[in-house]
C-alpha cells in the first residue's frame, strides 16, 4: 500500500513550476522516491504530458552506466529532443554521479526546466553547489514514517496505544512495512548495512569498519543521553582500542551526514549561549536500534524522547537542549517567531517524577509555552505548564 505523504507534498507544492530547485534530503529508503513519484502523478493529472517528464533513479541498474555528467546530459537530450514546453527533471540519489552539481547548474540556467533532486547525504548542498545556487534552491528534509503515517498505512482507527508500542519497535522505514518478526529485523539490518556501506564506508573511504560499528552501537545505547567524543574515547580505551578523539568526531559526522543520527547541542537558557560539550544524539529510526541492539522497552523514556524529537523535526522546529541552573529542559524548540519548551517522560508515576519533569520548566522566567509530554491519560497540567498525552500529540500535528 502507498499512502500520500501529504505533509511533504504540501510543502513542495508552492514551489512546483517555479524557477527554484527542489531538494529532498533523507536517509536511504525513507520515502524520497515515493514522494517524487507522487509529484509526477500530480503533474500528469494536471495535464503535463508524460514525455515532458524525465525521472532517473541512479540506484537502479538502468542508470549504472550514467557515471559521468556527459553521459547523463546526452541521455536527457535524447529523451527531450523535439519536446515543446517545460521539461521536468527528477534526479533520484544524484550524489552517485560525479560533478552532478555542474550539470544541475547548467539546467537551472535554462528557464524551461523544473528540477527536483534527492540525496541521502545531509551535506549534498555543501561546498561548490551551495555557492553556485545560493538562494536558488529550497531544501526539504524527509524522515521515516511518523506515527500518523504509520496508522494511515495500516488503516488503524482504534486501540492507538497498543499500536504505538508496536511502532516503538518497528520504526517507520516504509520499505520494511510488508514484513513482520524476524523477517522485518533482517530487512532492517540489511537496510542499515546498506546505508553504512554506501553512504559512510565507501563515500568516506573508511578503513576501520569495526571501530565504526562500535561507535554507532555506543550512540544507539545512549540515545537522548548527553555525551561527547571524549566519553566514547574513554570507553573504548577500556577495551584497549587505540584511536584519537578527532577520529571519533569524524566518524560521528559520517553518521550524521548519512542522515542516520542527529546531534543536538545544549543551550544555556540564562546566558543565551550554545554549550560546546555533552551534546545529545538521536537516531533517525528506532527500528534500526531495535534490530541492532534489542528491546526498546527496557529504556522506554529514551525511545519516547527520540520519537518526540523526530516529530518536532517533521514540524519544522530547530531544536536545542536547554540548561537552566543545574537542570535540563529536554527540548527548546524554535520556528520563525515561535518558541516552546518541552519535557518528555514515560509516565508521571510519582510525586518525585512530577517534580523532576515540571521543575526545569518552572525555573524558566519567560512566558513562552511550556509542555510536558507523557503516556499518561490523566491531565496533570498546572502552574501554566500544559501536560499532553504523547499519542494525542503524535496524532495531531496542530497540537504544538
Amino acid at each position: 500500500m502507498i499512502i500520500q505523504r501529504k505533509d511533504y507534498i504540501d510543502k513542495i507544492n508552492p514551489f512546483v513550476n517555479k524557477h527554484i530547485i527542489k531538494v529532498l534530503i533523507g536517509a536511504r529508503r525513507s520515502g524520497k522516491s515515493t514522494i517524487l513519484k507522487q509529484i509526477i502523478d500530480s503533474l500528469i493529472k494536471q495535464g503535463t504530458p508524460k514525455e515532458n517528464i524525465v525521472w532517473m533513479n541512479f540506484e537502479l541498474s538502468d542508470y549504472f552506466e550514467m557515471d559521468n555528467i556527459k553521459k547523463l546530459e546526452e541521455f536527457i537530450s535524447n529523451k527531450t529532443e523535439n519536446i515543446d514546453g517545460k521539461i521536468y527533471l527528477f534526479f533520484d540519489e544524484i550524489q552517485i554521479v560525479p560533478q552532478w552539481e555542474k550539470l544541475i547548474n547548467s539546467y537551472f540556467a535554462k528557464e524551461n526546466y523544473d528540477i527536483y533532486i534527492t540525496g541521502s547525504n545531509s551535506k549534498l548542498l555543501s561546498g561548490e553547489f551551495a555557492t553556485y545556487l545560493s538562494g536558488r534552491y529550497v531544501e526539504l528534509n524527509i524522515y521515516p514514517f511518523s506515527f500518523r503515517e504509520y496508522l494511515e498505512y495500516y488503516e488503524i482507527t482504534s486501540d492507538f496505544k497498543s499500536h504505538f508500542y508496536r511502532y516503538l519497535e518497528d520504526g517507520g522505514m516504509p520499505s520494511t512495512f510488508d514484513y513482520r518478526g524476524d523477517d522485518k529485523r533482517l530487512i532492517l539490518i540489511d537496510l542499515y548495512n546498506s546505508i553504512v556501506l554506501k553512504d559512510i564506508i565507501q563515500r568516506n573511504n573508511v578503513k576501520n569498519v569495526d571501530l565504526l560499528d562500535r561507535i554507532m552501537r555506543f550512540v544507539m545505547y545512549n540515545i537522548s543521553q548527553p555525551f561527547s567524543a571524549n566519553k566514547i574515547h574513554k570507553r573504548l580505551k577500556q577495551d584497549m582500542v587505540n584511536l584519537s578523539v578527532n577520529t571519533i568526531y569524524n566518524y560521528l559526522k559520517f553518521f550524521e551526514n548519512a542522515c542516520l543520527i542527529y546531534q543536538v547541542k545544549r543551550e544555556d537558557l540564562q546566558g543565551k549561549r550554545i554549550l560546546k560539550h555533552d551534546e545529545k544524539y538521536y537516531i533517525c529510526d528506532l527500528g534500526f536500534r531495535q534490530a541492532i541492539i534489542g528491546n526498546n522497552q527496557r529504556d522506554i523514556t529514551r525511545a519516547i524522547e527520540n520519537i518526540v524529537y523526530l516529530e518536532l523535526l517533521r514540524r519544522g522546529y530547530e531544536i536545542t537542549i536547554g540548561k537552566v541552573d543545574n537542570l535540563e529542559v529536554d527540548f527548546v524548540c524554535k520556528k520563525q517567531n515561535k518558541l516552546i519548551y518541552i519535557q518528555v517522560s514515560y509516565l508521571l508515576a510519582s510525586e518525585e517524577t512530577i517534580e523532576r519533569e515540571f521543575k526545569p520548566l518552572n525555573n524558566i522566567s519567560d512566558n513562552y509555552p511550556k509542555y510536558v509530554i507523557t503516556m499518561d491519560d490523566a491531565d496533570m497540567s498546572h502552574d501554566g505548564i500544559i501536560h499532553l498525552n504523547l499519542i494525542d500529540f503524535l496524532r495531531d500535528n496542530e497540537v504544538i
